[in-house]
């Protein structure tokens, strides 16, 4: 025998050694990958019940094109704390029905009932999905942190519109906040 290098063996292993790394590089960049697809899944679908941001100037452009709009949607807000938070926090309308294409506004209170100034912020998610696209806020207290004094509470706007678009067999839409402690604190 010449030498063990050449087996059939040794070449066996080789290949699945060379597999295995190309399958470790390949789970790598699929995991790498994934939150951006996530969220170009998420925008395309509705999933996530992510919801759009508009300037006012465009809002009420639609606003204006939609003025004869003869469709009313019922808007359900809906407020949850995160664990371990310690607050008030609840929508000041429960309901609205709304004409697609009109600016509307509401808002949430929030209410800090610890001894400590705490930063918070909320999620917004809205259901069904497929209406996700379609409900726009102009202004909106979850695009930032929000800061409390000890015992500390406020009122935080809400203004929103829903597109025209939004499909003809959606007549209840749901708006709900998560708020939670910000990993962020100052």
């Amino acid at each position: 025998m010449t030498g063990t290098a050449n087996t059939p063996h040794t070449k066996s292993h080789g290949r699945v050694a060379g597999k295995m790394v190309l399958l470790a590089c390949a789970m790598f960049g699929f995991g790498y990958l994934m939150v951006p697809l996530y969220d170009i899944i998420c925008d395309i679908t509705g999933l996530n019940g992510k919801t759009g941001r508009v300037s006012a100037s465009v809002a009420n452009a639609t606003q204006i094109e939609a003025a004869a709009e003869d469709r009313e949607v019922v808007v359900e807000f809906v407020a949850s704390i995160n664990q371990g938070g310690s607050w008030i926090f609840k929508p000041m309308e429960k309901t609205m029905t709304v004409v697609p294409g009109q600016l509307y506004q509401t808002s949430y209170y929030a209410e800090n009932l610890s001894d400590n100034t705490v930063v918070a912020q909320a999620t917004p998610s809205v259901t069904p999905f497929v209406a996700a696209k379609y409900f726009n806020k102009t202004e909106c207290f979850c695009f930032t942190r929000q800061d409390f004094e000890p015992r500390g509470s406020r009122d935080m706007p809400l203004t929103f519109i829903i597109d025209p678009d939004l499909p003809i067999n959606v007549d209840r839409v749901t708006l709900s906040y998560t708020f939670f402690k910000s990993p962020e604190q100052t």
